[in-house]
């Protein structure tokens, strides 16, 4: 049972649901003349027609009717469907590409991000320096009513680690924003520094990233993270970040 259960799955990945629908109801109305081969030639990609025959091979083990094989084969599409709708994960990389993984680069994900909030847009570096395009995107965010929150490494002076403030730049490019750091540190975290790397906008799509806002991050780094769309992450992220500020464990620059 636990093979036809995985065999399906696998096969869910691989096929529409509307394929899926079709082989479950042939599979319903099962021919014993033209038997299973009827079936697999509902199937055009050769991996998927192996899949399904791996299945109808696992099934076929068992003493599950061809209604409840073609039951599994509908639930294990719809579960996985609805899953990717609930979240999607994207790698994105930046630095030396190969021609086997295809993917996008840090700076279009940041900008895409920045673009698509509609209502706030929390940013996490350790530092952040000539990154012009992307302070161009929180420019017209801003303008059209986002609330940007960014949290930075503080100089030495109020308690980080850095020789110079970050915040007097960027309060001038983006006077509307808000800015953070870090500043109330118990024992625990002496001396430790503000090292994550994130965009979450609208507690609904988030980025870790291993890239500080800069040019060289953006452009001649070997930088990788996960673009997380949906699911509880993302509002996870931004609920812990809002608690930072409520509690003031950071505190605006």
């Amino acid at each position: 049972m636990k093979s036809v259960l995985n065999i399906a799955f696998e096969l869910a990945k691989l096929l529409p649901p509307s394929r899926v629908d079709s082989i479950a109801g042939r599979l319903k109305i099962l021919d014993p003349v033209e038997g299973i081969t009827s079936v697999v030639s509902l199937v055009g990609s050769p991996f998927a027609k192996e899949v399904l025959q791996k299945f109808f091979d696992a099934w076929q083990s068992t003493n599950l009717s061809s209604e409840t094989a073609a039951l599994i084969l509908q639930t294990a599409s719809h579960t996985h469907h609805e899953t990717l709708k609930e979240q999607q994960l994207e790698l994105v990389m930046t630095g030396p590409s190969t021609p086997f993984v295809s993917t996008r680069r840090t700076e279009q994900v940041i900008l895409d991000l920045v673009r698509e909030a509609k209502r706030e847009l929390f940013v996490v570096s350790f530092v952040a320096y000539r990154w012009d395009a992307i302070i161009e995107a929180l420019q017209d965010a801003v303008s059209q009513g986002v609330e940007v929150k960014v949290l930075l490494e503080a100089s030495r002076v109020d308690g980080g680690s850095l020789k110079r403030d970050q915040s007097e730049t960027l309060r001038k490019l983006v006077p509307k924003a808000s800015i953070y750091y870090w500043t109330l540190r118990t024992d625990e975290f002496l001396f430790g520094k503000v090292h994550a790397k994130i965009v979450v906008s609208d507690k609904e799509n988030a980025f870790l990233t291993s890239a500080n806002l800069t040019g060289h991050a953006m452009e001649k780094n070997f930088e990788a993270g996960v673009l997380i769309r949906g699911g509880e992450i993302p509002r996870d992220i931004s609920r812990h970040l809002q608690g930072l500020i409520d509690t003031k464990i950071i505190t605006e620059a």
